[in-house]
C-alpha cells in the first residue's frame, strides 16, 4: 500500500472515532435538575404575563432561559397524555384563555392534578419563552 492510501485510511479512522466520541458526549450529556436549581427571579404569574404583553422583546431578554418562581391563583389544570399543565389565565384570547402555562415535571403530575381552580400555588420552572398568547414555563415543580 502506498503512503497516500495509508494516510487517507488513518485520517478516515480518526475522523470516525472523533465523530463517535462527539456523538457519545452530546447524546449522554447530563440534563440540569430544575428542581434543585436556584430561582433566578421570584414574581407573580400576573406580573410575568403583563411584562411579556407590554414588551415581549425586553421580557424575553430578561426571563428566557432562566429558572423562575411564580405564584398565582390556578385557573385551570390540563392533561394531555402524560403531560400536566397548570394554567394561570389573565385574559381571553382568540384561541381560549391566555396567561402563563406551566408544564409539570412528570413526578409532580399527581400533585398538580389535585389542584383546583382558585387554589393559590407557587411553581418553579424554566422559562421557555412567549408564544404571543402565553408565557411558557417548562420542567415545573410545586414549592
Amino acid at each position: 500500500m502506498n503512503l497516500w492510501k495509508k494516510v487517507l485510511l488513518i485520517v478516515v479512522i480518526l475522523g470516525l472515532a472523533g465523530g463517535l466520541l462527539v456523538y457519545h458526549l452530546v447524546y449522554n450529556k447530563a440534563h440540569p435538575d430544575f428542581e434543585r436549581l436556584p430561582s433566578d427571579e421570584v414574581l407573580t404569574a400576573q406580573a410575568l404575563y403583563e411584562e411579556f404583553i407590554a414588551d415581549a422583546g425586553s421580557a424575553s431578554a430578561l426571563y428566557n432561559g432562566k429558572v423562575l418562581e411564580v405564584s398565582g391563583t390556578v385557573s385551570l389544570v390540563e392533561q394531555a397524555d402524560d403531560m400536566v399543565i397548570v394554567v394561570f389565565a389573565f385574559s381571553d384570547g382568540l384561541f381560549g384563555e391566555e396567561g402563563v402555562r406551566c408544564t409539570m415535571l412528570s413526578h409532580w403530575n399527581e400533585e398538580a392534578l389535585q389542584l383546583e381552580e382558585g387554589d393559590d400555588v407557587v411553581l418553579k420552572g424554566f422559562c421557555a419563552g412567549f408564544t404571543g398568547n402565553d408565557v411558557i414555563l417548562e420542567h415545573c415543580s410545586i414549592l
